[in-house]
């Protein structure tokens, strides 16, 4: 399998405006075989060479262009687009912007986005012979360095003006080979497989009508990109949600309970499983095979409930094949953590996650949520964070139990 410890990464690409800039379309391609997630920002110089319509459609993600666009700024603020990030790549990465850079300039999305980042940065450097080679780009050269600026590139060769020289960007698969050696292959959780469940299950009353839950998916899709991210090779059994596929994850979509468990145990056998979805208590015991009319005098039909499977419970309890790691979660509306002790014990889990959902919480549909891990040695209360910060630290805390266990 390509890259498969970029399985899950999140890459920001920032290209800048140079002939190689075509270059980032063969980069993002490589990058998204490898199962990276990559997510683009272009200069304003950058559209003079390749088209954001040509990068969404590779990366498979929104281009972001203007620092002062309100709704890229309500939807995704330029400091959140590095922080959501593993690495920042430039490629191509010119003389103005490794100047820019090396000055602290930011005047643009791009510039911006490098003075605000705490993350790592790659650069593929590609320029003019002379440019390269002039004693202001080389001492802004050093003085990224000094700062953590990795490098890659450039390559000597024949230039788009004509001259030959060192300038050349570095080919894309040069680009991937560093970003992979930068990663390395000691994820954390390398070589284990985790399952999650995300979103809610639809339950059929007819075939127009059902009975659901108010559950976007948006932290169970976020716990598998973290596990992803982390190395693991994840399985996503996902109930009806607008949330998109995590990159470097197998997403199974589902309707019902019964066959999301199906799902689950099709997925079998586990290191990591993590029912985080809203799962309908009850069904309809008898499905209508067509569509209910309405009574005469508006009278409701009458529907009788069955229970659905339990499939938290369910993988708990496995004789065989049972998950090293079972985790649930419980969403309360009050007693949040004496319930969520008691459910705990009740489904037989080694970790449950706690929330409070009830009205003015936010946390349905909501970017951020306030956890309370439940664990044989208790509780730790977390702090409100946002659903990918959440499942980063959980994801943290698997890998820090599978470093504790014996070999």
């Amino acid at each position: 399998m390509l890259g498969h410890h970029l399985r899950g990464k999140r890459i920001l690409l920032i290209v800048s405006g140079g002939i190689a800039a075509y270059k980032s379309l063969d980069l993002v391609r490589r990058l998204r075989e490898r199962n990276a997630a990559v997510r683009c920002v272009m200069t304003q110089s950058a559209e003079e060479f390749v088209t954001p319509l040509s990068l969404q459609a590779l990366s498979e993600d929104k281009v972001y262009r203007a620092l002062f666009s309100l709704t890229d700024e309500s939807e995704m603020g330029h400091i959140n687009l590095s922080r959501q990030a593993d690495l920042v790549v430039i490629a191509p990465a010119t003389a103005n912007i490794l100047a820019k850079m090396a000055g602290g300039i930011a005047d643009d999305l791009a510039t911006t986005l490098l003075l605000a980042t705490d993350k790592d940065v790659l650069a593929a450097p590609a320029m003019n012979v002379r440019m390269w080679n002039h004693a202001a780009t080389q001492a802004n050269l050093a003085t990224l360095k000094s700062r953590g600026v990795r490098f890659i590139g450039p390559n000597e060769g024949d230039m788009a003006c004509g001259e030959y020289g060192p300038g050349r960007m570095a080919e894309p698969l040069e680009v991937v080979a560093a970003i992979e050696a930068y990663f390395g292959t000691d994820a954390p959780l390398a070589g284990r497989r985790a399952l999650v469940t995300s979103g809610p299950t639809y339950e059929a009353i007819d075939p127009v009508r059902f009975i659901g839950n108010r559950s976007s998916g948006k932290q169970g899709h976020a716990l598998a990109a973290a596990l992803a991210s982390a190395g693991a090779e994840t399985t996503l059994v996902s109930g009806p949600t607008a949330e998109p596929a995590p990159a470097g994850v197998s997403v199974v979509r589902i309707e019902s309970a019964r066959q999301m468990l199906e799902a689950c145990q099709a997925a079998l056998p586990v290191d990591i499983a993590i029912c985080a979805a809203a799962v309908a208590d009850w069904r309809v015991a008898s499905e209508a095979p067509q569509k209910l009319k309405k009574q005469e005098g508006g009278a409701p039909p009458s529907l009788s409930f069955a229970e659905n499977p339990d499939i938290l419970a369910t993988l708990s309890h496995l004789n065989e094949g049972r998950p090293r790691l079972v985790i649930g979660f419980a969403a309360e509306t009050e007693n949040v953590v004496e319930n969520a002790v008691a459910k705990r014990a009740r489904k037989g889990c080694d970790w449950m996650l706690a929330n409070d959902v009830s009205a003015g919480t936010g946390a349905f549909g909501g970017d951020a949520n306030t956890m309370h891990l439940i664990t044989p040695d208790g509780v730790e209360d977390w702090p409100r964070l946002t659903k990918r910060q959440i499942a980063d630290r959980l994801a943290a805390q698997i890998a820090a139990h599978f470093r504790s266990l014996p070999a």
